[in-house]
């Protein structure tokens, strides 16, 4: 059996992550190293700052809040770091769940196809952060390469999946302009995606890659 490993459940949560009331499952790991990270815990090794478990104990764990997801048509988001690296786990928490429970995810799609099969059927909405397609802007920010991001958007595509898709393309300060958005915009809207969110990064001081 495959096991998670959960930073945190955030419950009651609306319109936020998915529809309805949902509880955010934040899990650990992620392939990138942005420069404005919310969250580098998530790249920690120490095993005080998340907990361990089977898909089993977490659904236990969040259908106490089921009549708030069948009342509103909710459910649970996992996110992260990189909710994909834990595909396995998370299409075993699918089909624990009653069929009317929502199961959304979080995802910057920069993982192997092969973790994103595991879900595709299983997710009702993919939450898409695609930073910039440009992958010069890219790589100086996440410190990767997007060539998986291109390759798992046209995957989604060609599997006709773009009505359960949000693309969320940020406001970088010092990174891409309006112009980069909209470059990036045309480029999803060209493989079917139309449900985009432009949104602008809110940089606490202590994220800036030059804060003491």
């Amino acid at each position: 059996m495959e096991k998670l490993s959960v930073l945190s459940i955030c419950r009651h949560r609306l319109t936020t992550d998915g529809k309805g009331v949902t509880s955010l499952i934040a899990l650990s790991g992620c392939p990138l190293h942005c420069q404005y990270c919310l969250n580098r815990q998530i790249l920690s090794r120490d095993p005080s700052l998340y907990v361990i478990c089977t898909p089993q104990e977490l659904v236990d764990s969040v259908m106490i809040d089921y009549c708030y997801f069948v009342g509103t048509g909710g459910g649970i988001t996992f996110g992260g770091g990189e909710s994909l690296l834990q595909a396995r786990a998370i299409h075993e928490v699918k089909h624990l769940l009653p069929e009317n429970v929502n199961v959304n995810l979080e995802t910057c799609l920069n993982v192997p196809n092969e973790l994103l099969t595991v879900v595709a059927d299983d997710i009702s909405e993919f939450i898409i952060d695609i930073k910039d397609m440009n992958p010069d802007i890219y790589r100086s920010y996440t410190g990767q390469d997007n060539t998986q991001v291109l390759d798992n958007l046209t995957y989604l595509a060609d599997k006709g999946l773009q009505d359960r898709c949000r693309i969320r393309i940020p406001r970088i300060p010092e990174y891409n302009t309006e112009e980069d958005i909209q470059r990036s915009a045309e480029k999803v809207r060209a493989l079917g995606f139309t449900n985009l969110d432009m949104f602008q990064y809110a940089i606490r001081p202590e994220t800036h890659p030059n804060a003491l």
